[in-house]
């Protein structure tokens, strides 16, 4: 073998290695995106089929009565999906608002009865959301809180909040406020000192917190129904009504329309858990 031989030989190895490693992670990308956008397939075809009975692969028959029926103003879609959002965004918003503190409080600090605390965050997502619901539909009706958008924004604040706030916990859990006493002794003030150093830093966990907290809300149903005895009608709620209804394909219709806003909100959030915005500013502990 001569030397130039030597010296190219693990080169080509090396490439060869390298788009080995290359087919394996398209391999795995396409075999995810197979697992996230299969389960839509069907659900697609649902919504356009007349007839479809087995064993037939493909429907016999094609329409557009499920896509006419989701435009049609009478079917009160686009109310529900402006309700859906009226609930979801404020919940969201709120439960990011009591996570920030809360989490900090949890994450950086050790006191008497925090177990405890930890544990009454986690209870209503432990208790059946049935029993909650009928519980607070109590009180609500003595405070008047029942069949407004109000009480419903408060009922999904009980479970969104436990989550985002343990998220924070977690996210507080690994962060270091030197960089905060930093700030604050080069002149700083607590609010400038909280947007230039905390929230860059807590940034990306905010962000998940406040996907759970918007994907809990959204989907919510059966406190939704209890709370609002039906003159608050979400999305979800006309899901599920189509779906026992057995108008299979406006159901496949509508639930396509349902998780249209919660793909949009993690594509929306997805920037900032990649690259150099999930890295929390290199401020938390190392």
């Amino acid at each position: 073998m001569t030397t130039a031989q030597f010296l190219t030989k693990p080169i080509a190895s090396s490439r060869s290695g390298l788009t080995l490693m290359g087919l394996l992670r398209g391999a795995a990308l396409v075999l995810l995106a197979l697992w996230l956008v299969g389960p839509f397939i069907p659900m697609l075809v649902w919504s356009f089929a007349h007839r479809w009975t087995f064993p037939d692969l493909l429907p016999k028959q094609w329409s557009l009565e499920a896509w006419t029926y989701v435009a049609d103003p009478a079917a009160q879609v686009l109310p529900a999906i402006l309700d859906s959002l009226l609930i979801a965004v404020p919940v969201t918003l709120l439960s990011a608002a009591i996570a920030i503190p809360a989490g900090r409080a949890l994450g950086l600090h050790r006191f008497r009865g925090k177990r405890i605390v930890e544990f009454l965050i986690l209870a209503p997502n432990i208790i059946p959301g049935l029993t909650v619901a009928l519980g607070i539909q109590i009180v609500f009706i003595n405070y008047g809180l029942d069949n407004t958008i109000v009480g419903v924004i408060l009922v999904h604040l009980v479970a969104s909040m436990s989550y985002a706030v343990l998220v924070m916990a977690g996210v507080f859990s690994n962060y270091d406020p030197e960089a905060e006493e930093v700030a604050r002794t080069l002149g700083a003030n607590r609010f400038q000192t909280f947007l230039h150093v905390t929230f860059p830093a807590i940034l990306p966990g905010l962000v998940v917190a406040s996907l759970f907290a918007f994907l809990i809300s959204w989907d919510q149903y059966v406190t939704t129904i209890i709370i609002a005895g039906g003159f608050v009608k979400t999305l979800s709620i006309l899901v599920v009504a189509a779906a026992g209804g057995g108008e299979r394909a406006i159901t496949a219709a509508l639930s396509i329309v349902f998780v249209g806003p919660a793909i949009l909100f993690l594509i929306i959030a997805s920037k900032y858990l990649t690259g150099e915005n999930s890295s929390a500013g290199g401020l938390g502990r190392r």
